[in-house]
């Protein structure tokens, strides 16, 4: 038989001491609250005047018109997709989420991985990661200057333009025209020929002007006249210009001196039949031609500019080039984040591929990689999120003329907002899109960040 022992009946005044327990519990939960909500609500109040308040603005107004004054609805998020520079910022933003990440995220990797293997690494991590302590207006005037078309003023187009003419000859006489009036003619092609034929037996004197004394090669003497024998066809290219003044025009006077160098043609029914250079008084000789009628022609390439360089800020290439200046900038903080993740690898691992057999590659692409992957995704997600706000590099940047070739959503909200367009409505709505496309990529980065913590 079993027994069931009762409780105890509760004490007197239990409930009593209960309640002057719990007393002393809840002043101090509430003394806490109060606290902690101290604390936060200054950063409640900056967050909600620096960014609920914007956004909640920007959205309501974008569904008016350029005064403000008049609802339009979706009139200008329909306009915001009509307007070709519309277009065109979404083309280049869509460029740069796709190039500029994937680039630095690949650069960094590659970095990081190499720099291990570096004895100065503290030193080289330094100097790719100095460039972050630039602003983004100091960086954009430093390359607005690099990327100058002239090689006198942009660092890039100089050793351009050193590279093209060490493998080819630039032209020494780009200035150069023949006197009006003394029997040479410019063809279209650039290209400049005797008005009228001759025959061998016969020199020919072709004066040009044009050419500054001081700028004449170092080797060119005084022009002499060109002696032709029986069977040769001869001549003269000289500057026409006496130091000092006098002279005739279209004749050798003294004091002239010869244009050495210049390739000179004997044509006949159209066709090159000999080809002479000038020596350095000038004179050239065709000997030993048949004969007939002949033209004398100095081809286009005496006369061609020098090679100016590549017009990095042109329409063509003036994306490009503004990504590269972000590379620049950026490439040492996706090196450093990822040198971190590579750091925290588990050195077993690497030691037994290697030990298995596997070379540096397969280490690198079956271990290194496929472990760095939650880093590797961090990263480019936190450079897209930047790359989609970028402005003051393409604003600085880009010359005006292209300005139009280089927009994107930021500075294309900008220039219609404040640059000239003044139609703040169309700028909400492009910031309202601009916000719609940013937000995905930080929540995924925000639920990266809880998974890794959990």
């Amino acid at each position: 038989m079993t027994t069931v022992t009762a409780p105890p009946p509760p004490r007197a005044g239990a409930a009593e001491d209960g309640r002057r327990d719990s007393g002393p519990r809840d002043r101090a939960r509430r003394r806490r609250r109060i606290i902690a909500v101290a604390f936060v609500l200054p950063a409640l109040l900056l967050l909600g005047a620096l960014v609920v308040y914007p956004v909640l603005f920007s959205v309501g107004r974008s569904f008016f018109d350029a005064s403000g004054t008049e609802f339009v609805g979706g009139g200008n998020y329909a306009e915001m997709f009509r307007d070709p520079a519309t277009l065109t910022a979404i083309r280049n933003s869509a460029i740069w989420v796709v190039v500029a990440p994937t680039l630095l995220t690949g650069l960094g990797l590659i970095l990081a991985v190499l720099v291990e293997k570096v004895r100065w690494a503290t030193a080289f991590k330094l100097l790719l990661f100095m460039p972050m302590a630039v602003s983004f207006l100091a960086a954009g005037i430093i390359f607005r200057l690099a990327y100058e078309e002239d090689p006198d003023k942009g660092v890039l187009n100089a050793a351009v333009v050193g590279v093209h003419d060490v493998f080819q000859d630039s032209s020494s006489y780009p200035k150069a025209r023949a006197r009006e009036g003394q029997g040479l003619e410019k063809r279209p092609d650039g290209s400049y020929g005797t008005a009228g034929t001759v025959s061998p037996g016969q020199s020919v004197a072709l004066g040009f002007v044009g050419v500054p004394p001081k700028e004449l090669p170092a080797d060119a003497k005084p022009a002499a006249g060109g002696t032709a024998g029986p069977k040769d066809l001869a001549g003269t290219v000289y500057l026409d210009f006496t130091p000092g003044g006098g002279g005739r025009p279209g004749a050798v006077d003294a004091g002239e001196r010869g244009l050495p160098g210049m390739t000179v043609e004997a044509v006949r029914d159209g066709k090159s039949v000999a080809t002479a250079t000038t020596a350095a008084d000038g004179t050239f000789r065709f000997p030993g031609l048949g004969a007939g009628a002949y033209t004398v022609r100095l081809p286009a390439e005496n006369f061609a500019p020098p090679y100016e360089g590549v017009s990095w800020l042109g329409p063509a290439l003036v994306t490009p080039a503004i990504i590269g200046a972000y590379l620049w900038i950026w490439t040492g903080f996706a090196m450093v984040l990822i040198g971190a993740g590579l750091s925290s690898l588990p050195r077993d691992a690497l030691e037994a591929a290697r030990m298995d057999g596997a070379n540096e590659w397969q280490v690198f692409r079956r271990i290194t990689v496929p472990l760095l992957a939650p880093v590797l995704t961090v990263v480019f997600v936190t450079l897209v999120i930047n790359v989609m706000k970028v402005f003051d590099l393409i604003y600085i940047i880009a010359p005006g003329p292209v300005q139009e070739d280089a927009t994107v959503l930021a500075t294309q909200m900008w220039l219609v907002s404040f640059g000239g367009g003044n139609n703040q409505g169309l700028g909400s709505a492009l910031g309202v899109l601009l916000l719609l496309l940013v937000i995905p990529a930080m929540v995924f980065n925000v639920r990266r960040f809880r998974r890794s913590q959990s």
